[in-house]
């Protein structure tokens, strides 16, 4: 007896075949009605690049006036090599801006500084040979929107291609595409840190998306111990009634003090640690994101700014490599994280390496003009006696002087190569960035002497142990090599 519909008609016997494939995971050759195997849909997520293709990358980039002509000592020789890899990327973690022409104005929130570049500065980006860059970050609003739009304007002139802001929260979570001899590159920018305006909205009924960064939002819990909860849970109680409301996930062991959450846990002893709690719409964009730029390409970057737990700390913070893990799972074939201004460790996971932090790469933060009243006001400095080239050099070492200011003045340029669909060697270049050079020159990326060298490859080595990643030295290169370097997860 042969089946039908409700409607009395007959079901063609191509459509019950088309069915019965469908549901044995088939599909059908329309011509010739013959199943046929399933597309295999993880082979849209693996790595497609020519033999050999190869990337460099660098960490933030502080620059604020072009610098590829000048004859720095070492400066020609980092040229060569972020012109000389198939494709470089950096995080530009500034606002190209003409003050002359520029309409917008300095934010009341901002990231700390309001970073400024010289339009000139993005041309000579490409000149020195930048393909892709980050734009997820947290000054990314310094100037405003009107300074984020300026700046994705003006790297879109120099062919420079970016991801990371859009005037919604589907546009700053799209990915950026670069087209190569060697395939299509995809880029997918966040930021973990971030200007709370800054974090950009979807669209909801009405009220329309709001531009800004693809923001990943967290939540910080201090970890001390269950002596030190108690001592805090008295000044909790002692708290007048009324101002203040508990948030609604807290527990007998977790409360929230003055804005800050804490969390008991007998590891914490007498040091306080931090843990930090992704928000799960934003891992699944974010995700999501990496799964259809890498279908639509042949190889993605995935990138983020996190200086958490904080810029003092040289280990990433508990939430990253989980992400990071994700992040490759779902597609990503680098994964390359900046922000804290200092290098953090390098791991080796499924064949992709994970790229902790790549510190500073240019780091000008002496010579950023103009600076807006609120700064003078804030470290009560009178603009009338400081200039504002003083006033930096005041303010670097408040916050990245003592002993461990060179540490934010050293980074390396990683020059990954790809063989079978998988890192085959990282090749890691040390850089200073003339840390006891005058304002003028200080933060401008050169190769390191050969004991600076030795110094930062032995820090990272260090660093990137705990990950099952050793680095060889090789003169003044370091050296990572797949059949050396564990990967885990797998």
């Amino acid at each position: 007896m042969r089946s039908t519909p409700k409607s009395g008609r007959q079901v063609p016997k191509a459509t019950v075949l088309a069915i019965l494939v469908a549901v044995a995971g088939l599909t059908v050759d329309a011509s010739a009605q013959r199943p046929v195997p399933a597309r295999d849909s993880t082979r849209g997520l693996a790595l497609a690049m020519s033999e050999g293709f190869t990337l460099a990358a660098v960490g933030d980039i502080i620059q604020t006036h072009p610098i590829s002509t000048r004859r720095t000592p070492g400066l020609t020789d980092v040229i060569t090599l972020l012109q000389t890899a198939d494709a470089t990327f950096g995080n530009f973690e500034s606002s190209a801006l003409d003050m002359r022409t520029f309409p917008g104005y300095p934010q009341a929130e901002f990231g700390g500084l309001w970073v400024r570049s010289d339009p000139a500065v993005v041309p000579d980006l490409k000149a020195m040979g930048f393909d892709l860059v980050a734009r997820a970050n947290n000054h990314s609003t310094d100037w405003g929107l009107e300074g984020m739009r300026e700046t994705d304007r003006r790297l879109d002139q120099a062919g420079i291609v970016h991801a990371g802001t859009g005037e919604h929260r589907a546009a700053a979570r799209a990915p950026g595409y670069l087209t190569t001899p060697q395939g299509t590159i995809a880029i997918v920018s966040m930021a973990s840190s971030f200007t709370p305006l800054s974090r950009s909205t979807p669209p909801q009924g009405l009220a329309p998306g709001r531009p800004g960064v693809s923001a990943l939002r967290t939540t910080r819990r201090v970890l001390v111990s269950p002596e030190m909860l108690q001592t805090l849970r008295r000044v909790y109680d002692a708290q007048p009634k009324g101002s203040y409301q508990p948030p609604a996930d807290s527990t007998p062991n977790d409360l929230e003090l003055l804005g800050v959450r804490y969390r008991a846990s007998a590891a914490a002893k007498d040091k306080l640690a931090f843990t930090f709690e992704m928000d799960s719409t934003d891992v699944q964009e974010i995700l999501a994101g990496i799964r259809q730029g890498k279908r639509n390409a042949d190889f993605l970057i995935a990138t983020i700014h996190a200086h958490e737990p904080g810029n003092w700390s040289e280990e990433p913070a508990d939430f990253l490599p989980g992400l990071a893990h994700a992040a490759i799972d779902n597609g990503a074939d680098a994964f390359i994280g900046h922000g804290p201004h200092q290098l953090r460790g390098i791991e080796i996971y499924k064949g992709k390496p994970i790229f902790y932090s790549l510190g500073n790469f240019f780091f000008q933060v002496t010579s950023i003009e103009p600076i807006a009243a609120d700064l003078y006001e804030q470290f009560k400095r009178d603009p009338r006696k400081v200039v504002d080239a003083e006033f930096h050099e005041w303010w670097e070492k408040r916050f990245f002087g003592g002993e461990t200011a060179p540490i934010y003045y050293r980074s390396v340029v990683a020059v990954s190569k790809y063989e079978r669909g998988a890192v085959s060697e990282i090749r890691l270049y040390p850089v200073e960035l003339g840390f006891s050079d005058r304002a003028a020159e200080r933060g401008v990326p050169r190769l390191a002497p050969p004991a600076v060298a030795r110094e930062i490859l032995a820090q990272l080595d260090r660093l990137s142990r705990p990950y099952g990643t050793t680095i060889a030295v090789e003169g003044n290169v370091g050296v990572i090599r797949a059949p050396s370097a564990r990967t885990s997860g797998q």
